[in-house]
């Protein structure tokens, strides 16, 4: 009976995960809430979370959070500070193995059990401190004080005469339907080398928007291919280290050239056709592989920066944080971006994305071709530093935050 009782309660969660978005608002609250209920020697954390930048000392203008995927809360916060506005940047973390730095960081769990007047003391203190906020990802602020919705809270804030901005990342509102529509590699799709959360990630994507069309306020993303989902949106790129990133290794002279391919979600960036298109290479003497998965950051920056050629991935069609790193080391990135998005970087800087096209299916081939034209190849890595540092070293990022939330 325990058992059975186990495997229901396994469905029934299964079932809510895949189908939040079809929720009345009502029953949704009502389920944060009693996930994150507080028992009676539930503790609230001990202050409120910093509203100072500790990069100048300033009281912050702006406060971004509370995803920071891949550390990008913190470097756009960073790029406002070294734009002349004190920003600062929090991140609410559900797994520490994922935990990225930011000027505050808190276990998820501590932040949604918090009462609601510890909740109310930290509200109270952002509308006292920030003249605007950005809330990335869909992810609350605040807790339970306005039903752990995001929107709500955008507008709260906004009725205290704080500007809001709602931020995307990418799997937050990609509907994974759409993708799997028009573009033929989709991790979305149904059978081999698809994902296996896509039934959840389809209802997160959904829920997310239902609740970001009540919202009136402006809309960033941060990679480009999310534009024509979202008229009116604004492009604010993320942010690389180009520095920390850079390597002086010389590029395709090795007789064996090194490729590196370190993904951070191995099924969306096409770890399947990779494997397939580097295994007869290797086998052939023709190149040496480096595959890792779950590796530290600095781990990756090592790779990188001694790399020949990296591979991005072969079934989103975007560029992100792992290509612009890759860029400024000055690496050959070859992976499959759309057609879009290279447009969107074209009209942005007048420059072409220096990131070799390669489907999936085809990338043994395209790897052929780089071998037999070293030259070429090597030309296209040369113009990735100039590219990162024009669009990704936070001074475009920072001109678009400061555009819609503190001027006009």
């Amino acid at each position: 009976m325990v058992r059975r009782a186990r495997a229901l309660a396994a469905g029934a969660a299964s079932v809510l995960t895949t189908r939040r978005h079809a929720l009345p608002p009502a029953v949704d609250r009502a389920l944060d809430a009693a996930k994150w209920a507080r028992a009676p020697w539930t503790a609230d954390p001990g202050a409120v979370p910093t509203l100072v930048s500790p990069r100048s000392g300033r009281p912050a203008r702006v406060l971004l959070g509370p995803a920071n995927f891949a550390g990008q809360g913190l470097a756009w916060a960073a790029a406002l500070d070294r734009a002349g506005v004190p920003a600062v940047a929090w991140a609410f973390t559900a797994d520490p193995r994922f935990r990225h730095g930011a000027d505050h960081t808190a276990p998820l769990a501590v932040v949604h059990r918090a009462s609601r007047a510890y909740q109310q003391r930290v509200f109270d203190a952002v509308v006292a401190g920030v003249e605007a906020v950005v809330i990335e990802a869909g992810r609350p602020l605040f807790g339970r004080l306005h039903g752990f919705d995001p929107v709500a809270e955008a507008r709260a804030l906004q009725a205290r005469g704080v500007r809001v901005a709602l931020l995307w990342h990418g799997t937050d509102v990609r509907v994974p339907s759409r993708h799997a529509a028009t573009h033929p590699a989709s991790p979305f799709r149904a059978g081999p080398g698809g994902d296996p959360r896509t039934r959840a990630l389809e209802s997160v994507a959904l829920r997310n928007r239902r609740r970001a069309a009540g919202f009136d306020g402006p809309v960033l993303v941060s990679t480009p291919d999310l534009l024509p989902g979202w008229p009116g949106a604004r492009w604010c790129p993320v942010v690389v280290d180009a520095d920390a990133w850079a390597s002086d290794a010389p590029v395709l002279e090795r007789a064996v050239p090194r490729v590196v391919f370190a993904p951070s979600n191995g099924v969306l960036k096409g770890a399947d056709l990779v494997g397939r298109a580097l295994a007869p290479l290797v086998a052939e003497g023709l190149v040496e592989r480096r595959v890792v998965a779950g590796v530290p950051a600095d781990e990756v920056r090592a790779l990188y920066r001694d790399a020949d050629v990296v591979l991005d991935q072969f079934r989103l069609g975007i560029y992100g944080v792992a290509a612009c790193e890759a860029m400024a080391a000055g690496r050959l990135v070859v992976s499959h971006v759309d057609a879009q998005v290279r447009a969107e970087v074209r009209a942005a800087t007048g420059r072409d994305l220096p990131v070799l096209e390669s489907a999936g299916d085809a990338l043994g081939g395209t790897l052929r071709t780089v071998l037999a034209d070293r030259d070429a190849a090597r030309a296209t890595a040369a113009a990735g530093p100039a590219l990162v540092a024009e669009l990704h070293d936070g001074r475009r990022s920072a001109a678009v935050l400061r555009e819609v939330l503190l001027d006009g």
